[in-house]
């Protein structure tokens, strides 16, 4: 039996016996990541708990490191890193009176207090080992007598392997897990936080310097600061479906002020929408959109159209740009476009038209005499019983196509001589100026069509 000084200068007082139980299980942990062998153990033997795993098994000189280079070397993959986390552990169980044994195919090791030696009047605490009591055994087995089940329970509480949350999605960043209760964060699948108002969990597998510095002996309270830029990573760095969904539907609480902190985050928020205008048929609204546009969304529901209600300011991020898939994202305004394009009409022959309707409709050539004639672009009047859409929503009364020389009017207009005379000439305007609504030059030639009907009347 031999006794190794484990010169513990600081003890962490304020940790409690699931704190040190939680650092031998993140080494056990560790160590079948480390070896790629079979799942640790943790159960309960007559009076006393058993932690093991079944790697290489410790050696007492595993108690001089102050810092672990392998597992400094796969910070993606551990969960520790300081080697001093074992000796804390072992202070934290003699304080406590609990009583450990550590075994593998080395030796035993307990832990004593006894003088330094040379200095008989400084007691510290001392490793002891013997010679194994297994020397066949895999791993390192860890055997605590005075630690309760509650002790035990709580040391485990603070892992993501035995948590039950789910991923729903892993990055190179880390994963976004769907949250049970409260938000906790993980690095490297041990607690470090927890949040009230995040919509997920997070486990961060690539840390920052910062988080490095925020990641102390305790793992306990480590601040927002510390972790919010690798959480806006993570989410940057989604793909899924799923997980953009739920993050764009959380934004209808923004009106509200309901909405999960993610989402306060607009880069955070504008991905989401690009992710799910490329894997889903979605049309992005805004409030005032909703209340107002009724036609058009109505119009978009009956395409097979998801409608999104997200905020002003993220509409106008995500007007005009494209989506992951290289698509324009469909606002209001797109959508309107896409179907503008994909327009056909329902064009009527003037011998299809109601008597009432071809009355007015062979008034035509009466109606251009009042301008002094057709205009000579003018090749064709046609009747249709649908328009394309306005910007507003609307259905047009008439169009000018100006490739095809051609004016359209909406059926609806020869109800009444005044509304197909008013838009016959109104998209004559067009023809005649070249220029589109709310245009000098249309609305110059508008008032010379203006002219020329009250010259007429007078």
């Amino acid at each position: 039996m031999r006794k190794f000084d484990l010169n513990i200068e600081e003890v962490l007082e304020d940790w409690e016996p699931y704190h040190a139980i939680r650092e031998i299980i993140a080494n056990a942990i560790d160590e079948q990541i480390l070896t790629n062998t079979k799942e640790i153990e943790i159960k309960k033997e007559k009076n006393s708990f058993v932690i093991q795993d079944y790697g290489r098994g410790i050696k007492y000189e595993h108690l001089t490191q102050n810092e672990n280079e392998e597992k400094i070397s796969h910070p993606e993959l551990v969960i520790g890193k300081f080697g001093v986390g074992l000796k804390d552990a072992l202070a934290t169980f003699d304080r406590h009176k609990i009583n450990i044994t550590i075994k593998s195919r080395y030796g035993d090791i307990t832990i004593d207090k006894s003088s330094k030696y040379g200095f008989e009047d400084v007691v510290t605490l001392h490793a002891v080992i013997s010679s194994p009591s297994e020397p066949e055994m895999a791993g390192t087995m860890v055997i605590l007598e005075g630690c309760t089940k509650d002790d035990i329970e709580k040391a485990k509480n603070l892992f993501l392997k035995f948590s039950g949350e789910k991923a729903l999605e892993k990055t190179q960043y880390g994963e976004i897990l769907k949250k049970e209760s409260t938000s906790k964060i993980y690095i490297n699948g041990i607690k470090v936080a927890e949040e009230e108002n995040f919509l997920f969990s997070y486990n961060i597998t690539s840390l920052t310097s910062a988080m490095r510095k925020a990641l102390n002996r305790e793992r306990t309270h480590v601040g927002r600061t510390a972790y919010t830029e690798r959480v806006k990573s993570i989410l940057l760095s989604s793909k899924d479906e799923k997980v953009a969904r739920m993050l764009v539907e959380d934004l209808e609480g923004y009106q509200k002020g309901t909405e999960h902190d993610e989402m306060k985050y607009v880069d955070v928020a504008v991905h989401a929408c690009k992710i799910l205008n490329a894997t889903s048929s979605v049309v992005f609204v805004t409030p005032q959109q909703l209340q107002h546009d009724t036609m058009t969304i109505d119009n978009a529901r009956h395409d097979g159209l998801s409608v999104i209600v997200v905020p002003e300011t993220i509409s106008q991020k995500i007007r005009g740009e494209q989506d992951m898939s290289g698509n324009i994202m469909r606002d209001l305004g797109q959508y309107n476009v896409e179907w503008n394009e994909s327009f056909e009409f329902k064009f009527v022959k003037p011998s299809e038209l109601a008597s009432s309707e071809r009355e007015i409709f062979d008034k035509t050539s009466d109606i251009f005499d009042l301008i002094g004639g057709k205009p000579k672009m003018i090749k064709e009047i046609a009747i249709s019983e649908t328009m394309r859409r306005e910007e507003s929503g609307m259905e047009a009364s008439g169009l000018w196509e100006p490739d095809k020389k051609r004016v359209v009017i909406k059926r609806e207009q020869l109800k009444k001589m005044e509304d197909y005379a008013g838009t016959l000439l109104h998209e004559s305007g067009h023809a005649i100026s070249g220029a589109g609504d709310v245009s000098r030059e249309f609305e110059l030639e508008l008032t010379d069509i203006i002219g020329k009907i009250s010259a007429k009347s007078a």
